[in-house]
Order: structure tokens, then C-alpha cells, then sequence
């Protein structure tokens, strides 16, 4: 695992968007995989504005997104399909018909999953964006998700509710389930980038870069990945 550390948050996002933008650059035809949550908006800003600038196209870019929400429709304004219209997708170039993320809202979850893993077969990303959560999770691969996990349902931990409760009115709207590629997925991606801010972060990024490889902290499986970047600001690698 390479680790970069910048100085700020806006460095962090700044280095991550030129490590994405020299595959798209060198394979227009890229299939991106992407995350969701507070941490790459800085990222998908800069990816906007290069597209504004000319110097990228995502007309020809698939996309494919970690994780949904359980119960949310995707015109839902914290489902993540929003939230990548919000912070990316209305800003780029892109054919949304190329943009894939979780049903959410899908009668059936299990099937949705089955549907989910296959498209992953036909569509190996060139490079996955991650972040980590303070408990170690990638996607919503919580503590004890096994390796070889593939898309699946989650019962999320209380810690991640509570994380992600900031984003809600109050906490008993968080959502208590999500759909989420699976590890063994995740480590499919040719490259992958995986970036975390903040003090609040420092625990689990020393786990994933210093710890044993083990399911408490499913992050620390991205140290048998062959080609991954760890970007991240001073604070989250204060403990490095």
C-alpha cells in the first residue's frame, strides 16, 4: 500500500482527483468505481471542473457506486443515487445510462444483490474510490464482514448510524440497512484510491495500514492489494 500524506483536506481531494484523472485520461473509457459520504466531495468538485475545463470527458466513463441505502428511493435527497446526481453526475459530461448504483428500494433485496454482483462481474472497475469509516468499514463492509464477502445486504452497526446520523433530521431516520459491494469486489478494481480525513479517522487508518490483515478491520485487506493509494491528511495520519 502506497500512503501519501497531505496537509489539509483540500490537498487530499486535489491529489485523489489527478490520481482518477490519469486513468480516465489514459483509458477514456474507464469504468470508475465510486463512493459516497462527506469525504470525496472535495474530489468530485475538482473531476467537475476538469470536465468544465475540457481537460476530461466521461462521455465514454461507466460507473459503478459501492453501497445504497435500504428504504430509500433514489429521488430521496440522502439516497446516495441523489447524492451522486448533487455532487457529481449533473456536473460532468456522463450518460447516466452508464451510471449504475444499488436499488435501494428494490421488492426484493436479495435479488438486487444477485443483479448487483453479476453487473460487477461484467464491469471490473480501472480504479475504486474508498473511504474509511472510524470503524474500519469500505463501503458498508462492516467489522467481520468475511474477505470473501460479495454484494450483500448489512445490518449496519450503531457506530455507523450514528456517523452518518449528522446527515439526517434526527437519528432515528437513519437508515438501518444498506446494499453493499462486497470486499471480495472491492479488491477486483485494478487501482484503488482510498482516502480519509480528520482526527476521527486515525485509529482506523493505523489499522489498515499497521494492523494485522483480519475482518475487525476490513480496510486492512487493501494491504494485499496490488496497486492501492491511501490518501490522506495530517489529521487521519496522526497515529502513522
Amino acid at each position: 500500500m502506497k500512503i501519501i500524506v497531505t496537509d489539509n483536506y483540500d490537498e487530499m481531494s486535489k491529489v485523489a482527483a489527478e490520481l482518477i484523472a490519469e486513468v480516465v485520461e489514459r483509458k477514456p473509457t474507464a469504468t470508475l468505481g465510486l463512493a459516497t459520504g462527506s469525504t470525496p466531495i472535495g474530489c468530485y468538485k475538482l473531476l467537475a471542473d476538469f470536465c468544465r475545463q475540457k481537460r476530461l470527458s466521461f462521455a465514454s466513463v461507466k460507473t459503478v457506486n459501492l453501497d445504497e441505502y435500504v428504504g430509500l428511493s433514489a429521488s430521496h435527497n440522502q439516497s446516495y443515487a441523489y447524492f451522486m446526481r448533487r455532487n457529481l453526475f449533473d456536473s460532468i459530461d456522463i450518460e447516466l445510462s452508464n451510471t449504475r448504483i444499488p436499488n435501494g428500494s428494490a421488492a426484493d433485496v436479495a435479488a438486487e444483490c444477485a443483479h448487483y454482483s453479476a453487473l460487477l462481474k461484467n464491469n471490473v472497475r480501472d480504479v475504486q474510490l474508498l473511504g474509511l469509516g472510524s470503524n474500519g468499514h469500505i463501503g458498508f463492509n462492516e467489522p467481520d464482514t468475511p474477505f470473501d464477502s460479495v454484494t450483500h445486504l448489512v445490518n449496519l452497526t450503531e457506530n455507523t448510524v450514528t456517523d452518518n446520523s449528522r446527515l439526517f433530521k434526527n437519528l432515528e431516520e437513519v437508515p438501518r440497512q444498506a446494499i453493499t459491494m462486497g470486499i471480495a469486489e472491492i479488491m477486483q478494481a485494478g487501482k484503488i484510491v482510498l482516502l480519509a480525513s480528520g482526527q476521527n479517522k486515525a485509529r482506523a487508518v493505523y489499522d489498515m495500514c499497521r494492523g494485522p490483515v483480519n475482518a475487525a478491520c476490513p480496510a486492512s485487506i487493501l494491504q494485499r492489494h496490488p496497486d492501492c493509494v491511501a490518501v490522506l491528511d495530517k489529521a487521519a495520519a496522526s497515529l502513522l
